[in-house]
């Protein structure tokens, strides 16, 4: 999924990042203990970018794919929403989730996948980190942004989930939907994706 409101200027896609609340572990040691896990996607998508990579991971690890969606959805317009999240990041106010997932408890290992808005998390990302207990699983962070990096949203997801390990997340380029560029997941563009997420993926244990 594109990013929006970025305010700072990159040129250099970061291709990959890597957040550990625990000390890193040997990739065998990790690979043993992701073998047979139960696993969980969870992800926030504006214009269908993050949905896609989801879709990517989702048809290599296999598991249950579920999209966050609030009660009362953001608005189409693109400075309105941009006024809005960053209401919501100033006030902390977190947006009630229409979602709910069931049983989350049998699971082992959650991706989360979500797009790099203002350089934060996205509020509706934290809603879901806060409501939600997630001490002890193995946290795998994926992320789609406007070539601007991913800000604070590793260091967000380590505070909100101080007892689980985060693993090496991957991230890549979308849309700018300040640009009018929205979804990007296709022809060359999709196929380069599917490569490097499957490169990380064997890199992480999967």
């Amino acid at each position: 999924m594109l990013n929006i409101f970025q305010g700072l200027s990159m040129v250099v896609l970061l291709m990959g990042f890597t957040a550990c609340s625990k000390a890193q572990k040997p990739a065998e040691q990790t690979k043993n203990e992701l073998k047979d896990k139960k696993v969980l996607i969870v992800y926030l998508s504006r214009t269908n970018n993050t949905k896609a990579l989801a879709t990517m991971i989702h048809a290599k690890v296999g598991g249950t794919l579920v999209p966050l969606e609030l009660v009362t959805p953001y608005p189409a317009n693109y400075q309105a929403i941009v006024a809005q999240v960053a209401d919501e990041n100033a006030s902390g106010f977190l947006p009630p989730l229409k979602t709910k997932i069931d049983s989350l408890e049998k699971y082992d290992v959650i991706f989360l996948g979500f797009p790099t808005w203002g350089m934060q998390l996205p509020p509706p990302m934290k809603s879901f980190l806060k409501a939600n207990n997630l001490s002890g699983k193995t946290i795998i962070p994926f992320n789609s942004n406007a070539g601007y990096g991913i800000g604070s949203t590793i260091e967000t997801i380590k505070s909100l989930c101080p007892d689980s390990e985060v693993l090496e997340g991957f991230t890549t380029k979308g849309g700018i939907e300040r640009d009018g560029v929205l979804f990007v997941m296709e022809g060359q563009k999709e196929v380069q994706v599917k490569q490097e997420i499957a490169a990380w993926l064997q890199k992480i244990g999967y």
